[in-house]
């Protein structure tokens, strides 16, 4: 059931994937390797819950699709920042879990089991071209931006699938991406990136 609270929040994001760049799953094709294994970032500038403000804060998504990722059965698993109080932690865990409307409610209908929402250490960077992540224990990621022909970063504009709608990602290639934590053990490298910054809202 979706909540009525309204809410919006805004910041920056990245991704990395074990498909090949770039990633064909924003194109609604199968993943390059049969599945896909993917963790998302968000780092909230600015945004609120209600009266609940959640500024500063980071969240992190662990999904592993068997398939085409709109074939649905993900599982997944969500971290949240351990500098979150009890409040914002639940806000959080609405939004981002589908339950209060907007983009992550359509996200959540692709998926199959949630494996866990934990709290964790979360340290977020973002810097020019590169982007670094880790969750204390259970992982870590980085990428950077792939140059453009003419020297600029590659987006991709239009897809029909992706964390962001209607915000063009640019393409970046992983140095890390490590994930350890619900039975899954994920050690790669070389692959897909993404990043842009975010709007969402709801409901």
């Amino acid at each position: 059931m979706t909540t009525a609270t309204k809410w919006s929040i805004s910041g920056t994001y990245f991704e990395a994937c074990n498909c090949e760049i770039a990633c064909p799953c924003i194109f609604l094709s199968a993943p390059t390797d049969e599945d896909c294994t993917v963790l998302i970032a968000w780092h909230i500038e600015n945004g609120s819950f209600g009266d609940t403000a959640l500024d500063g804060l980071n969240v992190v998504l662990a999904a592993y699709a068997p398939g085409p990722m709109t074939d649905g059965n993900w599982q997944v698993a969500l971290y949240l920042d351990q500098r979150a109080s009890e409040s914002q932690q639940a806000a959080m865990t609405q939004m981002f879990g589908g339950q209060a409307g907007g983009h992550f409610e359509v996200l959540g209908g692709f998926i199959g089991e949630i494996l866990g929402v934990s709290s964790a250490a979360i340290d977020y960077k973002a810097d020019g071209k590169n982007r670094s992540l880790t969750v204390e224990g259970i992982a870590a990621m980085a990428v950077e931006a792939i140059e453009g022909g003419d020297g600029s970063e590659v987006t991709i504009s239009n897809n029909p699938l992706g964390v962001v709608p209607g915000v063009p990602p640019v393409v970046a290639r992983s140095s890390q991406l490590s994930y350890n934590d619900h039975g899954m053990e994920w050690e790669i490298s070389g692959k897909n990136g993404y990043f842009s910054t975010f709007s969402y809202e709801g409901p």
